[in-house]
């Protein structure tokens, strides 16, 4: 199975001063397709009134697991099925990633409750994004996890899911995700998924780019339109 590489303490540290805005702010320069923001989440965890609570950001490679319909055609263009036998996927994640689920479309069922959430909280696992849906929803809570999904369930993965492969591409809401890339949890604004290979980048540009929406800002709050301030600092 593959490894999902390890951050260094230092880029979790720089990219951990900045808000998931910020981050979208420097993937959108890079022309990275829906600026890497994972639309349509909700965040069930920690969780308080409806809304996410907590301000601290979570960031950590990306963990994929891809669950298949159980009635499945033979040409549905999934990738080769590679979880062990006798083996459960919640049993092999790798500690210190933050995992990504995708469910098929449209079903009902959730793939991830309770039990699979306390067994991933063992394994060291920093986060959770649930392409699909949920439950137990007392039981994700009590994990202190972020666990953001599209949806909840009364029903099991054995409902309509099967899980199928660990560490292969998947892709959420528009967003391609890859083992390895950086998941940044935003508990007040969202989740967004850094391509491992722009990490460089993001770091270089958001500092200037927060710099240059301080100084509009500033000048919004002395008067100033916002179309001069743009133009004055982003150059637009």
């Amino acid at each position: 199975m593959a490894q999902s590489s390890p951050l260094s303490a230092d880029i979790i540290a720089q990219l951990a001063q900045y808000s998931a805005c910020d981050v979208s702010d420097a993937l959108l320069k890079l022309k990275v397709p829906g600026a890497g923001y994972v639309a349509d989440l909700v965040a069930y965890s920690p969780q308080q009134g409806g809304q996410a609570t907590g301000s601290q950001v979570t960031i950590a490679p990306v963990f994929t697991i891809l669950f298949a319909p159980k009635e499945r055609s033979s040409d549905d263009g999934l990738p080769s099925k590679n979880i062990p036998k006798d083996s459960h996927w919640a049993d092999i994640m790798q500690p210190g990633t933050f995992a990504v689920l995708k469910q098929p479309p449209s079903q009902t069922n959730a793939v991830c409750g309770g039990i699979m959430a306390l067994r991933m909280k063992i394994r060291q696992v920093t986060g959770i994004v649930v392409a699909g849906r949920v439950r137990d929803l007392d039981e994700l809570r009590s994990t202190a996890l972020p666990i953001w999904a599209y949806g909840t369930s009364t029903v099991g993965a054995g409902g309509g899911s099967v899980p199928w492969a660990t560490q292969v591409a998947v892709e959420v809401n528009g967003v391609q995700v890859n083992p390895g890339d950086v998941a940044f949890s935003d508990p007040g604004n969202g989740v967004v998924i850094i391509p491992r290979d722009k990490v460089g980048q993001v770091l270089e540009l958001l500092p200037s780019l927060v710099a240059a929406d301080a100084k509009v800002k500033e000048d919004v709050l002395k008067g100033m339109s916002v179309y001069e301030a743009f133009k004055l600092h982003r150059g637009a």
